[in-house]
């Protein structure tokens, strides 16, 4: 990073070649204060980064890879399945924490 001062026109430069690169978060680590605060202020940055993004899209939209959802669809109702599998087979059984009531009394005892 040779040149601390960027214009516009070199940011977006920069801009697109991380874009293009996959490497954006160093891209906005490389910028300096004044640097970020003139792309925040800029429109013309904005709207050429704009343009980047769909240039960018269009020009690897063959390489995009789109998530298959068929597959997630197809776990989740396998998930379901086995859990309405296992809540059919093995009914719950009360769980007791082990004590008994002490109000009961005991056929030994009498009562006073």
């Amino acid at each position: 990073m040779a040149d601390m001062n960027r214009k516009i026109q070199e940011l977006l430069s920069d801009y697109a070649g991380a874009l293009r690169d996959g490497c954006l978060p160093i891209f906005l680590q490389s910028l300096t204060r004044h640097e970020g605060r003139e792309l925040t202020s800029s429109r013309e940055f904005w709207e050429a980064a704009e343009v980047v993004r769909v240039l960018n899209g269009v020009g690897f939209a063959d390489k995009a890879a789109i998530a298959d959802a068929g597959l997630f669809a197809s776990r989740v109702d396998a998930n379901i399945a086995s859990r309405l599998k296992k809540a059919k087979s093995s009914p719950r059984a009360k769980h007791t924490n082990g004590t008994r009531s002490m109000t009961k009394t005991h056929k030994t005892e009498k009562p006073i």
